[in-house]
């Protein structure tokens, strides 16, 4: 989505959805070819002659587009909102950081945020690739088949843990570095002993943190319970379990904590350590930064997540509202090659850090 200003200067965001569109209570695939004469006819008319003055101002109305009663698709919302932040920040000659942090009243990160890298398949030559360029938090793993990555008794993974702490401890080239091992398991703890067998869970995560040490563990999705209220009631007890038993592991929300409803509605519940934003999911990236200020607010973990499938463009304004909002961690991406997420996110945050730093 390109806007054209008036001065010549084209601001632009990408629309994108998720890589599991349609699942866990997500919006259906995304189609261009569908979505485009929706833009064009809904949003179009809304920015045509309008101040570029104000980003929340302008994303909000662009969330309050019904077509058929509906929003737009989250995909047409996060591309277009993109673009209005942009074009905010060319209009007013500022990052788009510190529009975001103007409008929101935040300060501009002055460090990195810590970055997330994801293995895909590939999760032991990537690893390897991760820990030679220094990820803060890894490898993401990709467990999404219980009987190939979990195991029929849990074992595979708890091997690979096991690895990953050895691999570090081998590779690593300062004894200081101690990233976070974080893996995504698609609920398949949940298959494996049963969504509300707590006590089992926790012993089988036990188990994984044992095996991760010296390092902290985080587990993404350890359940999924098929609608939003159960998944939520779900991670707050196998949360509390954790807590109660002093387990040194963090459990992260994913699916069914899909909108800025229901990253609040987690938050407020407490539901996990962790609550991943899957930023395409809430639509415009103003509500991204308004769910990660919610979750610091109530004293939870703010992961800035996303997709692989995503592009260059949305992941770079991502930076831009992790640096203004300063999330625990944000996901590099898209792909699930390490290099070309890592380099992008990276480098958009080393940017932003060089700019802020001159004017200083």
């Amino acid at each position: 989505v390109m806007l054209v200003l008036d001065d010549g200067q084209v601001a632009f965001g990408d629309c994108a959805a998720v890589q599991y569109s349609g699942c866990g209570g997500r919006d259906p695939l995304f189609l261009a070819e569908e979505y485009i004469p929706v833009i064009e006819k809904t949003v179009r008319p809304m920015l045509i002659g309008r101040e570029a003055d104000s980003f929340r101002n302008l994303a909000a109305e662009t969330e309050a587009i019904r077509v058929n009663g509906h929003p737009l698709h989250t995909a047409a919302r996060y591309g277009v909102s993109q673009a209005i932040l942009d074009a905010v920040a060319k209009s007013t000659k500022e990052l788009m950081c510190e529009v975001v942090a103007a409008e929101y009243g935040t300060t501009v990160s002055d460090k990195m945020i810590p970055i997330f890298m994801q293995s895909g398949d590939n999760r032991y030559d990537n690893a390897d690739k991760m820990i030679l360029k220094g990820a803060d938090v890894m490898p993401h793993g990709l467990i999404n088949n219980l009987e190939i990555k979990l195991g029929r008794d849990g074992e595979k993974l708890v091997e690979y843990v096991d690895w990953l702490s050895r691999r570090i401890e081998k590779l690593r080239v300062r004894e200081s570095y101690r990233p976070v091992l974080h893996l995504d398991v698609y609920g398949t703890i949940g298959l494996l002993f049963g969504n509300e067998n707590f006590a089992a869970m926790a012993d089988y995560l036990e188990k994984l943190a044992e095996a991760a040490k010296p390092f902290h563990l985080r587990i993404e999705g350890p359940m999924d319970a098929d609608e939003r209220e159960r998944q939520m009631a779900d991670m707050r007890l196998l949360r509390e379990e954790v807590d109660r038993r002093g387990i040194p592991a963090a459990l992260v929300a994913d699916e069914w904590c899909n909108t800025l409803e229901d990253v609040k509605y987690f938050a407020d519940n407490k539901a996990g350590h962790m609550l991943q934003i899957k930023t395409p999911d809430l639509g415009g990236i103003q509500n991204t930064a308004e769910a990660v200020l919610y979750c610091r607010e109530k004293g939870i973990g703010a992961y800035q997540g996303g997709t692989c499938n995503e592009t260059d463009r949305s992941a770079q304004v991502c930076v831009h509202v992790a640096m203004a909002t300063k999330p625990d961690q944000v996901l590099a991406k898209p792909g699930m090659g390490v290099d070309e997420g890592f380099m992008i996110v990276y480098n958009e945050m080393r940017r932003i850090l060089a700019l802020r730093g001159r004017r200083a």
